[in-house]
């Protein structure tokens, strides 16, 4: 559902709902001698605020999740391309260094060329699975290799798989956003939680002041950090290319 049909939706079903209160007060009038029912509208309040936390709770929980993805497959794909690295001492003495070679020009390339796209969230283009399958063929031995260099070979083309798998779910958690309607409900739901604060009178009015001071801070706290784990290779909470860093600085 777009953004545009979640509000028209949120708004319409609002607008019914004032309607039929516009209908039973004029209907069903209250009377003279019947009391004031403020605790209905404390119901209401605390339904909203319960709502709202379990909105907040959801937000959080798939950011955060896509986060630890995003970095559980960086921490792979650095992984396996440093285990290819090694594996280049069991090859044939000829393809040793142009595997090195191409491992490290594939490490430099995304953390100087596709780290800076990844956190503007710009797809990547194809370069980066040209340098891997210029890696894969640098990995490949001959017929005529000795048993144990075909061994290693075959153990090189199994890192490479791990590290085509942890790439792709590397693009694929660049792209990853928060869903329009969970963010029209952070929104909103914010909006009526401290809309509602004003609504009960508190004598002391310092006290007053300081509860709507507490809620709507904490409540911008946690939006903004909603945000920034919404981008999960972003500069503040996102993954890090350290462990590419660390393996081939």
């Amino acid at each position: 559902m777009a953004l545009f049909e979640t509000l028209v939706v949120t708004l319409g079903v609002a607008f019914v709902a004032a309607l039929a209160v516009v209908a039973k007060t004029r209907l069903f009038p209250s009377g003279e001698d019947e009391e004031p029912r403020e605790d209905v509208a404390e119901y209401i309040a605390m339904m909203v605020s319960v709502l709202y936390a379990v909105v907040l709770g959801l937000c959080l929980v798939s950011v955060w999740d896509t986060r630890t993805e995003a970095a559980d497959n960086v921490q792979a794909e650095a992984s396996a391309l440093h285990q290819t690295y090694l594996l280049a001492d069991a090859l044939p003495a000829a393809q040793r260094q142009p595997l090195r070679n191409a491992a490290r020009t594939y490490a430099d390339h995304v953390v100087d060329v596709e780290w800076p796209a990844m956190a503007e969230r710009e797809p990547l283009d194809t370069s980066g699975w040209q340098l891997l399958a210029r890696l894969r063929k640098a990995g490949e031995v001959g017929n005529s290799a000795k048993v144990p260099e075909q061994i290693a070979a075959q153990e090189v083309l199994a890192q490479l798989g791990y590290v085509d798998d942890a790439r792709r779910g590397r693009e694929a958690a660049a792209q990853e956003r928060l869903s329009p309607v969970l963010w029209t409900g952070l929104i909103i739901g914010g909006a009526l939680t401290l809309a509602f604060m004003f609504l009960f009178g508190i004598k002391r009015s310092t006290t007053h002041v300081v509860m709507v001071m507490g809620l709507s801070g904490f409540i911008a706290f946690t939006v903004l950090l909603i945000h920034q784990l919404d981008s999960p290779f972003g500069a503040t909470l996102g993954a890090s290319p350290d462990a590419f860093t660390r393996y081939f600085g």
